[in-house]
């Protein structure tokens, strides 16, 4: 399901509006993977054998892997017409609430909480909430916010 708008002042008018993502794996893969671009290989996350008798019963992937699999995971959720480009302008809130286990799946919930003009475009506040597919706790929640600057 995504949320498809004409313009920034429909998109205004969807404040409060929310839309679900498609399941994602988080594979052992993508994990090792991530811990060499950013050289923390913590057994936690790298080392299946001593996780499995470590805190959370398997490896786990980084927060931050999480994190920046949100371009991925909200990809094409809401569409707004008439924009020259949509650019990430940064994050007000990010809180990691439950581990994601090695070969869990994992979702966003996004929900459309602010249009505010800006004097190079107008900023989109979402809530994005990452849901871990069989848990009561999400993943994370953040606030993001996106720069959508108008075609000329």
């Amino acid at each position: 399901m995504s949320l498809v708008v004409a313009d920034v002042a429909e998109l205004e008018a969807r404040v409060g509006e929310r839309i679900v993502g498609e399941w994602f794996e988080i594979d052992q893969h993508r994990i090792d993977a991530f811990a060499e671009a950013t050289l923390d290989r913590q057994w936690i996350h790298v080392d299946p054998e001593r996780a499995a008798s470590g805190p959370f019963g398997s490896t786990i992937a980084h927060g931050y892997l999480t994190l920046s699999l949100l371009p991925h995971l909200t990809a094409g959720l809401v569409e707004v017409g008439g924009l020259a480009m949509a650019v990430n302008y940064g994050l007000d809130t990010v809180r990691f609430l439950a581990p994601v286990p090695a070969g869990s799946r994992v979702r966003a919930v996004v929900e459309i909480a602010s249009v505010a003009p800006s004097s190079n475009g107008v900023r989109l506040g979402q809530s994005v909430t990452v849901e871990l597919e069989g848990a009561e706790r999400p993943a994370l929640v953040a606030g993001t916010i996106a720069l959508l600057v108008p075609a000329a």
